[in-house]
């Protein structure tokens, strides 16, 4: 997590997708919307940020206004920070916010709000209850000396496990430490409004345990977001080697060797301009569920690596109109099995995959991969599909 928190600013050309909500909140504000054709071919409507921080992309993730990002270049190596940055964000985000949903759930089906309902017939609260915002934000004000000790109450077991393991260094403790506080600090106003008004009465110290108790379960999830980037950046780096090299025997007829492409500046260069030229990119995609999705998708996150050809578009129409035909669908480690010797460096981008699918595992998050292929191509579409 410690670079996402700490980098202030992030450079790198970034196209953001907007929910309904999103569009509605920009359109009011009279900020400009842009129009993209994005990799899979659709237009949709967004804002483009070239140089942001990760703290304004991260916050109009947690209220629903972005539902997809998108980045493309000839080249991944040279932006690799950034694009594990992003890469890390995006599912932490996507964490704090299925942590919040979580949690909501459980206040409302708490003992707490059922007690006040029997007693409060007329005025019951559930999760379709509407608050005043002022109102809500001047009670959280009166009460923010019982949040704060609430909070500590919540977080202090967690402090001193992570004091006390002695496997972390000390700089992994502190992101563990900011990360607990994270997850509490997101939570909606109004889970601590209802906190802090029962604080003390029947079902209290219950809702308190809970929310400790999913606390740890999700700290345990947010190991998954370094084998996400990892998997993403090394999905990126093969795809480009991929393109580079067809590129060099397009452009050198075979007149060199394919290491120079991949190791010499001057070769790689020339080569990655002309990659450029032709609009040859590799495309990285993200999906976020959204709240106001069905239920049990809102914390799907799908990840779509593009490898767009010189004849992209053509082969995605071809690619709709028959892919019953001539879709074929396999997990991506037997696609990684299945390539030519010198292809790609698959061992590190399999050892990845198996430690992403081994770590979702451990802590009940479902995970897929794909890769899809038009018969008769190179296009490949490859997702991953992460359910938090």
């Amino acid at each position: 997590m410690g670079s996402q928190e700490r980098k202030t600013i992030i450079e790198l050309p970034v196209k953001v997708i907007l929910t309904e909500v999103g569009t509605t909140f920009f359109i009011k504000n009279k900020k400009n919307l842009r129009k993209f054709k994005l990799a899979d071919n659709v237009e949709e409507y967004g804002i483009f940020m070239d140089r942001f921080t990760p703290a304004s992309l991260q916050r109009m993730m947690l209220i629903d206004y972005v539902s997809k990002i998108e980045i493309s270049n000839s080249e991944f190596v040279t932006i690799r920070p950034e694009v594990m940055d992003i890469a890390k964000l995006i599912t932490y985000s996507m964490l704090y916010r299925q942590y919040d949903a979580y949690i909501f759930h459980r206040v409302m089906a708490s003992d707490v709000i059922k007690n006040w309902n029997r007693k409060n017939p007329a005025n019951i609260i559930d999760n379709k209850t509407k608050i005043n915002e002022s109102f809500l934000q001047n009670a959280i004000k009166e009460k923010e000396k019982d949040i704060s000790e609430i909070k500590q109450t919540i977080l202090a077991p967690m402090y001193a496990f992570i004091s006390k393991n002695s496997s972390l260094l000390p700089e992994e403790k502190n992101i563990q430490l900011l990360l607990s506080e994270k997850y509490l600090n997101q939570l909606r106003p109004f889970i601590w409004f209802i906190v802090a008004k029962f604080k003390g009465m029947d079902g209290y110290e219950t809702l308190i345990k809970d929310i400790r108790t999913s606390l740890a379960e999700y700290m345990e999830k947010a190991k998954i977001a370094e084998y996400v980037a990892l998997n993403i950046m090394e999905l990126a780096t093969n795809a480009e080697n991929s393109n580079l090299k067809r590129e060099a025997k397009a452009i050198f007829k075979g007149a060199v060797d394919m290491n120079s492409v991949l190791f010499d500046p001057n070769v790689r260069r020339q080569v990655i301009d002309s990659l450029q030229r032709k609009g040859e990119l590799v495309y990285l995609s993200w999906r976020l569920g959204s709240r106001g999705s069905s239920i049990g998708t809102q914390g799907r996150l799908q990840i779509t690596i593009f490898n767009k050809e010189s004849e992209y578009e053509k082969m995605k129409e071809a690619f709709d109109e028959k892919k019953s035909a001539d879709l074929k669908k396999r997990s991506l480690q037997d696609f990684y099995k299945d390539l030519p010797d010198g292809e790609a460096n698959t061992e590190l981008g399999l050892y990845y995959l198996s430690y992403l699918s081994e770590a979702c595992e451990k802590v009940n998050i479902k995970f897929e991969s794909l890769v899809n292929q038009v018969s008769g191509s190179d296009l490949t579409v490859i997702t991953l599909v992460i359910n938090l």
